[in-house]
């Protein structure tokens, strides 16, 4: 099973960096500054403002109140690599606008599922469809339920695409692991197989093949 992605939040010990993507200890500190380069001369400090440091990679992020600012994407957990480009685009889209706009997000990311349904040989047009014949061409239970939970959640009378008023982060997050979730289960667990099987050796899918033929 996937680890859980740790989004990052206020002064929790650990999370998933957003820079190295790897869970790991973060060390917190008050936003200081001076005026020169060494440290010298006037001083700055705003305790408004704090600063996590991953013991990783030691990429920092930075935060407003209970609000991080940096980096803009806010955490959320990179696209699934088999995903086709248009679908990364919209859903890297979505990361970069979650802090600012989760509407908008979600948004993006209902239409990337509207995408990889068109993409796995749907219509793309009505997503409840799409799931139904999915599920009769033999969807994995486990699939079907995570494409039911992307037409349920929020408004499911809201075409894919468009905003919906009580659409919140939470929603988001929601909706970005749907995505790999799906992904995963439709595009890299099959070619993952896929890659394996054809490594055999040639004797052993031959008799693979004479062996199925039989029956």
């Amino acid at each position: 099973m996937k680890p859980e992605y740790v989004l990052p939040e206020l002064r929790l010990d650990a999370f998933n960096c957003p820079n190295c993507h790897v869970y790991c200890r973060q060390h917190w500190f008050y936003l200081c500054g001076a005026e020169q380069f060494d440290g010298y001369g006037a001083q700055f400090h705003d305790e408004r403002f704090m600063v996590s440091d991953c013991e990783r990679c030691h990429f920092p992020t930075i935060w407003l109140g209970a609000s991080m600012i940096y980096p803009m994407h806010t955490g959320a957990e990179p696209p699934n690599p088999d995903l086709p480009r248009d679908i990364v685009a919209d859903y890297d889209e979505a990361r970069s606008i979650l802090g600012q706009s989760p509407r908008g997000a979600a948004a993006l990311l209902r239409l990337a599922i509207q995408k990889l349904c068109t993409h796995l040989g749907q219509s793309g047009e009505n997503i409840n469809e799409d799931i139904k014949a999915l599920v009769a061409g033999g969807l994995p239970p486990t699939v079907q339920q995570a494409l039911d939970s992307v037409r349920v959640i929020g408004n499911e009378a809201v075409h894919p695409g468009t905003i919906d008023l009580r659409d919140d982060r939470a929603t988001a997050n929601m909706l970005f692991r749907l995505v790999n979730f799906i992904a995963t289960k439709m595009l890299s667990e099959p070619k993952e197989i896929a890659n394996i099987y054809g490594s055999l050796p040639k004797d052993k899918l031959d008799a693979i093949v004479k062996r199925d033929a039989k029956k």
